[in-house]
């Protein structure tokens, strides 16, 4: 079967729509949402029906776009690039406060600002809304192709046989390509290797359930689902020869933000001596932050524990915590695969080298 895709530009003749992968339907109905207008993108951002750092930093690429688009439009046709500076700070504001964790989308935001400041002064307002456009698509090529290079540099390091354990969603649905740790264990299986996943269901939101183990199963890739509480369980079983994981943020010394549950994933690979390892694109990384406790980690609707997908399973004024992320340090990583190469052991300075200092594999 064609992998899912999360997220898709489709070109029209007065520029094109923006269209989303409804997450949260899934395994059970694919449907996707016109998410053009930036207060349907917003909703779709905070109730994860697009998630996944590098998905959410496309799409809100797209949606910044998409609406100095149709601001351009309100305007005369011959009005001035920086006419649309309203629309664009606006666009700004509004996709940052979305999610606070996740630190791509800050990139590509960062990035469409340095677009419109290059070019408002010397293109008209549709031109320079035609350009935002451009460069949205070039930020989708470009993360499809840091895939790819995870995937091959991860591949490298995963092992032939046994069962390689992940946590959430890390495939094609959460990113502009094959995906990162998922992306890294497809890449082993199309090279032949005799492994199986064991995808934890990743609760509340069950994202290992209903998606990593629906694209492994489009993928032909062996899986076998377990609750977030029998990893401990198949390690000590002997079932988990590898653990790989994606990230939302990775600070300047290593330590990562990634789904809720990471960090005891992390704890039980080291005290059973499985690899431990963190897939992720160069965009992930935030070498502005030091280290883990300077994160901020958002904190979720209770809901979603008292009440996942509108099913109750608890007294409705039960008090609940609901952090999205938690941190790894550093010290339980063994590596960082990202499509620049590996980082071990996994340092501030080896950062520092690969990140700060190389080139990206596919620039456009």
């Amino acid at each position: 079967m064609n992998a899912l895709t999360g997220v898709r530009w489709e070109a029209r003749s007065d520029g094109g729509s923006l269209w989303l992968l409804d997450q949260t339907l899934l395994p059970e109905t694919v449907r996707e949402i016109d998410a053009s207008c930036l207060d349907v993108l917003l909703e779709a951002i905070t109730t994860l029906r697009v998630r996944g750092a590098p998905a959410i930093g496309i799409a809100a690429a797209y949606g910044l776009a998409s609406h100095c688009l149709q601001a351009s439009h309100t305007l005369d046709s011959g009005a001035s690039g920086d006419d649309l500076f309203p629309a664009l700070s606006h666009a700004l504001h509004v996709l940052r406060e979305s999610r606070p964790t996740a630190v791509n989308m800050f990139h590509c935001l960062d990035r469409m600002r340095d677009c419109f400041d290059s070019h408002s002064h010397a293109l008209t307002a549709r031109e320079l809304a035609a350009r935002l456009i451009m460069e949205a698509r070039r930020i989708h090529s470009e993360d499809a192709n840091l895939c790819q290079g995870i995937a091959r540099h991860g591949a490298d390091i995963l092992p032939q046989h046994g069962g390689i354990l992940t946590i959430c969603n890390t495939g094609a649905l959460a990113t502009g390509g094959v995906g990162t740790a998922l992306g890294c264990i497809a890449e082993q299986h199309r090279r032949g290797a005799a492994i199986e996943v064991l995808a934890c269901e990743t609760r509340p939101l069950l994202q290992g359930a209903r998606l990593t183990a629906l694209e492994c199963q489009r993928a032909g890739i062996p899986v076998r689902l377990i609750s977030d509480g029998m990893a401990g369980y198949c390690m000590a079983q002997g079932m988990v020869q590898a653990v790989i994981v994606g990230a939302d943020r990775i600070c300047a010394n290593g330590d990562t933000a990634n789904k809720i549950g990471t960090y005891q994933l992390a704890v039980l690979a080291h005290y059973h001596r499985i690899p431990f390892i963190v897939a992720a694109p160069s965009t992930t990384f935030d070498l502005a932050c030091s280290s883990g406790d300077r994160i901020a980690i958002e904190q979720r609707h209770p809901d979603e524990v008292r009440a996942p997908r509108g099913h109750a399973f608890a007294p409705a004024d039960v008090p609940v915590l609901n952090p999205a992320f938690d941190i790894t340090p550093a010290t339980l990583i063994q590596a960082i695969i990202c499509e620049r190469g590996m980082i071990a052991p996994v340092t501030a300075p080896s950062i520092a080298q690969l990140i700060d200092h190389s080139p990206s594999l596919s620039p456009l």
